[in-house]
């Protein structure tokens, strides 16, 4: 019910004129006019709780909008001085306003604004929304459907969970990259631009790469063989995962869709711009040579383990692969990026040519000889990417799409 008054403020607004305002998580839930996910908790026995899930009441920023758009004033009242007031005091409070074109990109620059995200930090979230994602996996079994239901089921109500931190990685690797802005106006004292402190960016680097971790994405094997194939008139659809391994359950197609939506935000090339922008501007930010290592370093190089895991990471490196590749050969990167992301593809090569790559710090020899070919065919061909496509994630948003808008994004 809380989920559908809100709802329901929410489109009331839009009938009184009312735009989206993706800043109201970072400010208390200040407006109804933003999508906010639910509010899970871990109550003091480790269980996610849903106590507080939506805010209540109309917010700060709707009260701010509705003054500012209807108030009547009386007679001998300055109303531009007056409405310059009602915003000059929200500013102070600490509200902002950034809306659909701040937000939906991919490539978008803000730390505040976002769609689906909560909590006033989007790093500090995400860190905490991964420990009730883990909480709430632990304890994911066959009572989460109905008795007398097809456990092949147990798939669509596991796709929400485990993506439950889909939204807040997209807000916290915003944070990478990130400059936040007000639509400031010529004297009125707000700070147009402000690239975010390169600490509170590699904050976020970090915390964006630990949820590719194979510990993080595997799923337990007691699950994996609960999960049957699903039975007549339960086609697969675009909510499920991509799978590879037909008729089965495909055990790496879950990490492989976390993996690809993840990546895919820190190999924007709008956002790898930015990093090679103000990297020369200040050495102090973090740049793309700098986000890439990391990448690699968290993937590649890292230590694969054996079984189930070292094949979740092999997903992972493929994934981080391709994407390299294609920022490589995109023909919307600038240069310097392309140039950038061909030389960390060259030294990758480099490194996994160094001796006793095979079979040593990769157990899996076929996984390390195939990249070494990929690397090689795209050297020949930058415009030829052989290697398979990373699937991406079951479709997420509860409600609305970008192409309700009319914007194209990713142009």
């Amino acid at each position: 019910m809380a989920r559908l008054r809100q709802l329901a403020a929410h489109e009331v607004g839009h009938t009184l004129g009312l735009e989206h305002n993706y800043t109201a998580s970072t400010v208390n839930r200040s407006s109804v006019m933003d999508y906010p996910p639910p509010y899970i908790q871990l109550g003091t026995d480790g269980v996610p709780e849903l106590s507080d899930a939506y805010a209540t009441g109309i917010g700060a920023w709707d009260k701010v909008s509705i003054t500012y758009g209807y108030q009547d004033f009386p007679a001998g009242v300055d109303e531009h001085a007056a409405l310059n007031k009602t915003l000059s005091d929200a500013f102070g409070r600490g509200l902002r306003f950034l809306t659909d074109q701040d937000a939906r990109p991919a490539g978008s620059s803000s730390s505040l604004a976002h769609l689906w995200d909560s909590g006033t930090n989007a790093v500090d979230e995400l860190n905490r929304l991964m420990q009730v994602r883990a909480a709430a996996l632990k304890r994911f079994g066959e009572n989460n459907i109905r008795e007398g239901a097809p456990l092949a089921t147990l798939e669509d109500v596991l796709v929400p969970l485990y993506m439950l931190h889909r939204y807040q990685v997209e807000a916290a690797s915003k944070v990478v990259g990130g400059m936040d802005y007000t639509f400031a106006l010529r004297g009125d004292g707000e700070t147009p631009t402000q690239i975010v402190a390169p600490t509170e960016q590699r904050r976020a680097l970090a915390g964006v790469l630990a949820t590719l971790k194979p510990e993080v994405l595997a799923l337990p094997e007691s699950l994996l063989k609960m999960i049957p194939p699903r039975p007549p008139e339960y086609e697969r659809g675009r909510e499920h995962f991509k799978i590879r391994t037909s008729p089965a359950f495909d055990a790496l197609a879950p990490a492989e869709a976390a993996a690809q939506h993840t990546l895919q935000f820190l190999f924007n090339p709008e956002r790898a711009a930015r990093l090679v922008e103000f990297h020369a501007r200040n050495a102090e930010n973090p740049g793309l040579q700098e986000v890439l290592d990391a990448v690699f370093t968290a993937t590649w190089k890292s230590s694969h383990g054996e079984g189930y895991n070292a094949q979740i990471a092999n997903v992972i490196d493929e994934v981080a692969l391709y994407d390299l590749m294609a920022l490589a050969a995109n023909e919307h990167g600038s240069d310097e990026v392309r140039g950038i992301a061909s030389q960390e593809l060259y030294t990758l090569r480099d490194w996994l040519n160094g001796p006793g790559r095979v079979g040593q710090v990769i157990s899996d020899q076929a996984h390390v000889s195939y990249a070494l070919r990929q690397i090689e065919q795209f050297e020949k061909d930058p415009k030829r990417i052989d290697l398979t496509p990373p699937a991406e994630p079951p479709d997420g948003p509860p409600i609305g799409t970008d192409e309700d808008w009319d914007w194209d994004w990713p142009n």
